[in-house]
């Protein structure tokens, strides 16, 4: 057993019960639905966000007995993400089985994640809660712009740094980061616990997407559970393909851009970028900027005693940075 399993094995009893929840919450009186959403939902998903949730409530010294149940609210909101994601990049597999909609095509996804995410807000709307509610509505609203964010940057070379950053924190962060705030909402535990929860969220998010961002340069899709160098192929621009294009000179750009424009149509083109981004030297720099985000969210749980809880999560950051898939 790899050091990847033996962190993700400490928390088996939280996921078992986050699964068993999803199992029992999810249902619909239309068949399809239901059989969508049991193939999309049930799956070989990691279950981070409802994890870090019902840590982050233990954190505050919250045992709710609907703790697991309300965590569900995380899961729907992501997978309804992941489903409208595969419609919008025509993606053929997820977590190494092929995409909902290369089954049941575009419209049953996007419909079928509609559902979900209304799903969530039934679930979000039953706590009474109406700032966790509202931190909910945020984070999604926050979503949408980070994939239209990534929509304008499509395909343009010249995508900074800062526009990559803003893409991944409202893309992937804010729900992480919301995940977290809600815990310290749920419990009670004030404005500023939500405020350190909500930021610690951020910086893993962040770090989070940076190195699937990396893998995605880097592993093998019997690993990674989908095509490696996807993200090249389709046009999008991430932190590997930024520094990359960064340290060329001009000539380097040009030929570099020629290449980028060919890719779809020419294998050669693209297996080039792709060794090239790999013989770059940036992809080691991009795990270490990586890591300063997790010892960001590390000084993020000062305020809280050592706990057990505390440990769990500082070594689920650490599984993020090590994680393979």
């Amino acid at each position: 057993m790899n050091a990847e399993m033996l962190d993700l094995a400490l928390f088996e009893t939280h996921f078992e019960k986050i699964n068993s929840e999803l199992q029992q919450i999810f249902d619909s009186r239309v068949p399809l639905v239901k059989e969508i959403g049991k193939y999309a939902l049930l799956g070989q998903g990691k279950r981070l966000r409802p994890l870090i949730f019902v840590l982050s409530c233990r954190l505050c010294g919250f045992e709710d007995e609907n703790l697991y149940a309300l965590s569900t609210v995380f899961e729907f909101i992501h997978t309804s993400s992941l489903l409208h994601d595969d419609v919008l990049d025509n993606a053929d597999t997820r977590r190494k089985k092929p995409s909902s909609n290369r089954i049941w095509g575009n419209q049953a996804a996007v419909l079928e994640g509609d559902f979900l995410f209304s799903k969530s807000l039934s679930l979000a709307v039953a706590t009474g809660s109406i700032p966790f509610i509202g931190a909910l509505t945020e984070a999604t609203m926050q979503m949408s712009e980070g994939q239209i964010l990534e929509l304008v940057h499509a395909e343009d070379l010249k995508t900074t740094r800062d526009d990559y950053m803003n893409i991944i924190t409202a893309k992937t962060a804010v729900l992480i980061s919301a995940a977290c705030g809600c815990g310290a909402i749920i419990s009670g535990a004030g404005a500023e616990v939500e405020r350190d929860l909500a930021g610690f969220g951020r910086s893993v998010g962040i770090a989070f997407q940076m190195v699937d961002d990396f893998l995605d340069y880097t592993s093998s899709e019997a690993v990674f559970g989908k095509p490696v160098g996807k993200d090249l192929w389709e046009g999008k621009i991430t932190l590997p393909l930024i520094y990359t294009f960064s340290q060329l000179d001009k000539d380097g750009k040009k030929k570099f851009s020629e290449l980028f424009k060919n890719r779809t149509t020419d294998k050669d083109a693209y297996q080039n970028l792709l060794d090239w981004v790999r013989g770059s030297g940036v992809l080691e720099s991009i795990r270490l900027e990586a890591q300063g985000y997790v010892d960001d969210a590390a000084k993020c749980l000062k305020r809280f005693p050592d706990s057990g809880v505390k440990e769990n999560l500082l070594t689920l950051v650490q599984y993020i940075i090590h994680r393979t898939y």
